[in-house]
């Protein structure tokens, strides 16, 4: 049995996961655009936000190049989509304002690699992502997107990341969240769509069912107008992606991850994965793709290149156990 599987299964009350960024950082635009960004094992990463990428690249691996299908081969290209909303260190804009860089797109360029496909990055709107995989428009997502039970219904999925959440509050909020109690009645941001508002309104329900006031959920159309209601005191808490919450308080300083939580609910480690359309013929040579670069170490390079290191998994799988459709 892999690690990732014996840290799902054991590990999966995922109340007080370990933040994956903490202390602070700070930009240097004389050092070609970085960011120096402390990780829980003590050291340091300097995050180039540059445009000059510079990426972990790999080999083709022909015997998985051939797996893919024809329509793909030919065309020589690998269309990966992402959500257009800057979320580091996550997915985001380099210092150019139109480079798009971070952890999901080298890894994406990764498998594209080992596939022997050109990567054309597509940056859409986050329903976008799904309507275009629907089409057939796009190939794949690495968009951070967790695997679900309701979404392995239309697609197929191909893990490379733990999927961990993170409640946001301003600094010296003095909030801590271990469970539905603690939102009972706050005011609390969340994206549409996402695993994480799926989460948030059933705390909500539960919290309602034990005679607690409901989550105030509130939506908002991007992330500044967030962190400005946050800032502000027109919102309690933010819930997102716990790499961009840690990321966002280690380089702002205004604010701060007061609880996390697995993006699977209580009794499941959530996990990111590639995601195709169902039945696409693309989910065997992805994974194939992944648990090659996972053997021969690029992968962990890129995951430490993001400060990500703490969201490794040793294994890709196909389709496994993901969000259920009631988190109980």
């Amino acid at each position: 049995m892999s690690t990732s599987i014996t840290r799902r299964r054991t590990a999966a009350a995922a109340l007080g996961l370990a933040t994956v960024l903490v202390l602070a950082a700070c930009s240097n635009p004389d050092d070609g655009g970085t960011t120096e960004v402390a990780a829980t094992s003590g050291g340091k990463t300097k995050i180039n936000i540059s445009p000059d990428q510079n990426r972990i690249t790999t080999d083709r691996v022909d015997s998985i190049a051939a797996e893919v299908p024809e329509k793909i081969r030919k065309r020589g290209t690998l269309e990966l989509v992402s959500s257009s909303g800057s979320a580091a260190p996550l997915t985001f804009f380099a210092t150019d304002n139109k480079t798009v860089i971070g952890v999901e797109p080298d890894i994406a360029s990764l498998v594209a690699d080992v596939l022997g496909l050109k990567p054309h990055i597509n940056s859409v709107s986050w329903e976008n992502i799904f309507v275009g995989l629907d089409s057939a428009k796009y190939d794949v997502g690495f968009s951070n997107i967790t695997v679900t039970e309701e979404r392995k219904e239309k697609y197929d999925f191909a893990t490379y990341r733990e999927d961990n959440l993170g409640f946001e509050a301003k600094k010296g909020s003095g909030f801590k969240v271990t469970g539905p109690e603690d939102v009972a009645g706050k005011t609390v941001a969340v994206g549409s769509g996402t695993n994480q508002e799926k989460l948030l309104i059933e705390w909500s329900k539960e919290n309602e069912k034990a005679g607690r006031k409901p989550v105030n959920i509130k939506y908002y159309q991007n992330d500044s107008d967030t962190y400005l209601a946050l800032q502000s005191g027109r919102i309690d808490l933010y819930l997102g992606p716990n790499p961009t919450a840690a990321y966002h308080a280690a380089t702002t300083g205004k604010t701060e991850v007061v609880g996390t939580y697995s993006g699977a609910g209580a009794t499941l480690q959530g996990l990111i994965a590639a995601t195709t359309k169902k039945d696409s013929g693309l989910v065997k040579p992805l994974t194939d793709a992944l648990n090659h670069v996972i053997d021969n170490g690029t992968y962990a390079k890129v995951l430490k290149r993001w400060g990500l290191s703490d969201e490794a998994v040793t294994k890709s799988e196909i389709n496994p156990p993901g969000l259920p459709r009631t988190n109980k």
